[in-house]
C-alpha cells in the first residue's frame, strides 16, 4: 500500500512538471533565449501582465542572463519503480554524479582562473620589460 501511494504521488508530481506550463517551458528551453524573448514580447503585446510575468520568470530562473541549455542544470527525476533497493541505489548514484559534476566544474573554473592569472602575469612582465628598456 505504501509503495502504491508513493507511485501515485510521484505520478502527480511528474504530471505537474509536464503540465501545460511545464511543456511550454520545455518547448521554449529547447529553442533557447530568443524564443523566451519572443514569448515575452508577445505577452506584452497581448496583455502586459503576461509579458511582465514571463520577464519575472526569466530573471528569477536565470534564463535572461546567459544560462543556456548547456549550462542549465536539471535534476533528474524518475518515477519510482517500486523496487526500493533499486530506487535508493539510483538516487545515491545520481547524487554522487551531481556532486562529481559540481567538483569537476569547480576544477575547470580554477584552471581557467590559473590560466588567466598566468596570461596576465606574462602581459605584466612583457610590459615591464618594454618600459624598462
Amino acid at each position: 500500500m505504501h509503495s502504491a501511494s508513493q507511485n501515485f504521488s510521484a505520478q502527480m508530481m511528474a504530471s505537474r512538471a509536464t503540465g501545460p506550463l511545464g511543456r511550454a517551458r520545455d518547448w521554449l528551453d529547447e529553442r533557447g533565449r530568443p524564443a523566451w524573448i519572443v514569448a515575452m514580447v508577445l505577452g506584452f503585446v497581448a496583455f502586459w501582465p503576461v509579458g511582465l510575468a514571463i520577464l519575472g520568470y526569466m530573471i528569477w530562473s536565470k534564463r535572461m542572463f546567459g544560462c543556456s541549455k548547456r549550462t542549465h542544470h536539471r535534476h533528474y527525476s524518475a518515477a519510482p519503480t517500486g523496487n526500493t533497493a533499486f530506487d535508493s541505489y539510483r538516487e545515491e548514484t545520481l547524487k554522487r554524479l551531481e556532486d562529481e559534476h559540481g567538483e569537476f566544474m569547480a576544477f575547470l573554473q580554477k584552471l581557467r582562473e590559473a590560466k588567466d592569472k598566468s596570461e596576465f602575469d606574462q602581459f605584466m612582465d612583457q610590459r615591464d620589460a618594454k618600459t624598462g628598456n
